[in-house]
């Protein structure tokens, strides 16, 4: 019998082969969800700005399988040239690493510079905390983590 953690990260790996990516996987939210409370090694790095986190609220889950290592700068919204580095302080590169941000896009880039850093477990949580944008031009309301009723807080 194959384990969920071990059947999440092959559907992770699926999706890269289709996709096409540069690093393990991705997993919809529900699926890193998942992937979080059932591997004890799995850590969630938001790679959202501070400022993000603040207004819009983020995950809330077991602080110590949580890290907050900024994609870009806020308001400036340069690169952050230390993300690496700040990465690697947080998470061993044998962990398995899902990367969170809005809507998939940073987290995407996040997870293939992690990739090519040595992180062997760089995943990218499809949709992102808010999801995309729905015909109003809004978030949370066609899909991401908090669309799915996944743990969040606003602070």
């Amino acid at each position: 019998m194959v384990s969920q953690p071990t059947a999440l990260l092959d559907q992770a790996r699926e999706r890269a082969a289709n996709l096409d990516l540069p690093y393990l996987g991705a997993l919809t939210p529900q699926e890193a969800w998942a992937l979080l409370q059932t591997n004890q090694d799995a850590v969630l790095v938001d790679v959202r700005t501070q400022a993000e986190m603040d207004w819009v609220g983020s995950v809330s889950f077991s602080e110590d399988r949580l890290a907050h290592v900024e994609w870009s700068t806020y308001p400036e919204g340069t690169r952050n040239t230390r993300f690496i580095e700040e990465l690697a302080a947080r998470v061993q590169p044998h962990q398995p690493v899902l990367f969170l941000c809005r809507s998939g896009a940073r987290s995407h880039h996040a997870a293939t510079l992690a990739a090519k850093h040595g992180f062997d477990f760089a995943i990218n949580v499809l949709e992102g905390f808010e999801g995309d944008k729905d015909d109003n031009h809004q978030r949370s309301s066609v899909n991401g983590w908090r669309f799915h009723g996944l743990p969040w807080e606003q602070h």
